[in-house]
Order: C-alpha cells, then structure tokens, then sequence
C-alpha cells in the first residue's frame, strides 16, 4: 500500500492504493510514518497513486470500529512522524485530498498542488470529524473563520481557493519538480531551518536556538 522509492536527494512516498483512492488502513497509517521516519534523504516527496491524493480513512475499516480512541491516535501518530521527521516533506496533491488525507497533507512542511486538486473536510456529513490533527493543524494553517467554514460545511474547495486561504504554497502542474527544487539546496541547512520554523517554543527560546543553529551552518562553511 506504501511504495517507497530513492531518487537521490528526494525519497518518493507513493499512497498506492488508486482502486480505494489510496484511503488509509491502520496498517498503511503504520507504513507510512515508516516509510518517512526512516528516510535518509533529505526531502521526502508524499503523492497518491492514480486520480486521488487520499480520500482519507478507509471507512470500511471505520464501519467496523471498535476502537475510535486508538483509531484516532494512530493516525495523529502518523501525522506528527511527518511532521517531526528531519526530512523536509512535500505533499504533491493531485485530484482529491479528503478528510485524513487532507490531515496528512496538512502535517506536511509544503503542499503543492495541481490544478486538478480538490480538498475537503467531509466528516461531518458522516456523523464524523477530521480526528488524525485536523481540528489543530487547520485552523493554525489557515485560521479559525476558513476552518470552521471548511470543517462544518463539508464543502469542497478547489486548487485556487485552497491557495487564497494559504492550504496550499503553488499551482503547478509537476508537483515533484518543487521537491527536487527543495533538494538542491544545502541539506543541513534546509534541516535546521525547518526546525526552526518548527518550533513553537517562547521567543526568547526560539531567537536563541536560531543564533545557536546560525552559527552552527557559518562555522561549516569555514
């Protein structure tokens, strides 16, 4: 269900499940985080097989449900191993991202986009919400108005709209060029800066943790 693939500095995360719309199994959300922990490349590039990027969790697995609490937990680890990872990581979304694959996509350090990408939260309309960080990771990404548009409407939004809210960075039409674009820079460099823009500690922390991770890349180029 996860493909993996290293093509030099970017290592290809492929969601290879197109006659599902790549939806996410527990034992997918498992290989996933996997798959982008244990990357040595410096960029990682996450895309779907097929026509979608993720319609989310598989909902023949949530019909069966017998643990919603540890459901849930499983796919807010997955998201924060994409997240936390030392790789940088780009979604490259191509067709629909919905519900825990916009959760996904959202744990993502950039999410580009075709034109042919759509996004939604349709939880709601399921008796559901967006449980894998969704409730945290939108409303810090876009604010709290476009949020709550998104998440108790339902609708869904296309690759223009996505980009005027800040969901997503581009439009273009090869989303992959951009992460080999990411990987022709410095590598140490691009880890320490998205540390640094990871992180969410008091200011005077964070200033200093950036003087620190400055001096560290001016005394390799020495």
């Amino acid at each position: 269900m996860i493909e993996t693939e290293s093509t030099g500095d970017v290592r290809r995360v492929t969601l290879a499940r197109p006659e599902r719309r790549n939806a996410l199994t527990p034992e997918g959300l498992d290989d996933l985080a996997r798959a982008v922990r244990e990357a040595d490349e410096p960029v990682v590039y996450l895309s779907g097989a097929g026509s979608a990027f993720c319609a989310g969790a598989d909902l023949d697995v949530v019909a069966d449900l017998e643990d919603g609490r540890a459901f849930a937990e499983r796919g807010q680890r997955t998201a924060r191993a994409i997240e936390e990872a030392e790789s940088v990581v780009v979604a490259g979304i191509d067709g629909p991202a919905r519900g825990g694959g916009l959760e996904m996509a959202l744990a993502c350090d950039l999410r580009i986009a075709t034109p042919e990408a759509t996004f939604g939260e349709p939880g709601v309309s399921l008796g559901l919400f967006g449980a894998w960080g969704g409730t945290v990771r939108l409303p810090r990404l876009i604010g709290s108005a476009d949020a709550m548009d998104l998440s108790l409407s339902g609708r869904v939004i296309d690759a223009e709209e996505a980009l005027q809210m800040g969901l997503i960075s581009r439009i273009v039409e090869a989303p992959e060029e951009v992460a080999r674009e990411v990987a022709d820079n410095d590598h140490r460099a691009l880890a320490l800066t998205k540390e640094r823009l990871r992180d969410d500690s008091p200011t005077p922390e964070q200033e200093e943790a950036e003087a620190a991770a400055f001096a560290e890349l001016i005394e390799r180029r020495r």
